[in-house]
């Protein structure tokens, strides 16, 4: 069940691997999340020494669930990833240039998890490529209907 897409993501981006992560979350981060309260439109995820971490994520506190915690709402979240996992991650994006991005969150057996993503950035004319097709398919299903009705 999916809590929050990154849908500018799959705009800028070529997704070409994913991988499901784990986060490392306080409490009053769990409840904002799951009253949907979270924004990923500008997060990014970074390797820093063996270690994947998200980083701009905005989860915005509940005025019920944090009043004895000082709420910061866009502080680095670390993603739990396993070793070989990890590994691979920071060969592909060192080595062949690939940025990692997240993509959605959403509940895994009740626990939040972040889809992230292995990807290329896209070019310009990649995008307007991109629009063109999904214009014309809207208008091929618009013809279509149009057409039986």
């Amino acid at each position: 069940m999916s809590i929050i897409d990154n849908k500018k993501a799959f705009h800028d981006y070529f997704i070409e691997e994913r991988f499901e992560a784990g986060l490392a979350l306080e409490g009053w981060e769990v409840k904002s999340i799951r009253a949907g309260r979270v924004q990923l439109k500008e997060a990014y995820v970074v390797l820093k020494s063996g270690e994947v971490w998200l980083i701009g994520c905005h989860i915005s506190p509940m005025t019920t669930a944090s009043t004895h915690v000082r709420a910061d709402p866009t502080r680095t979240r670390k993603l739990l990833l396993h070793a070989e996992e990890i590994k691979k991650l920071i060969g592909k994006v060192e080595r062949a240039g690939y940025a990692l991005v997240p993509l959605d969150m959403h509940y895994t057996k009740g626990r939040i998890k972040l889809a992230i993503g292995l990807a290329k950035g896209k070019k310009d004319y990649d995008k307007r490529e991109t629009e063109k097709k999904r214009d014309w398919e809207k208008e091929k299903a618009q013809l279509m209907r149009n057409k039986r009705g």
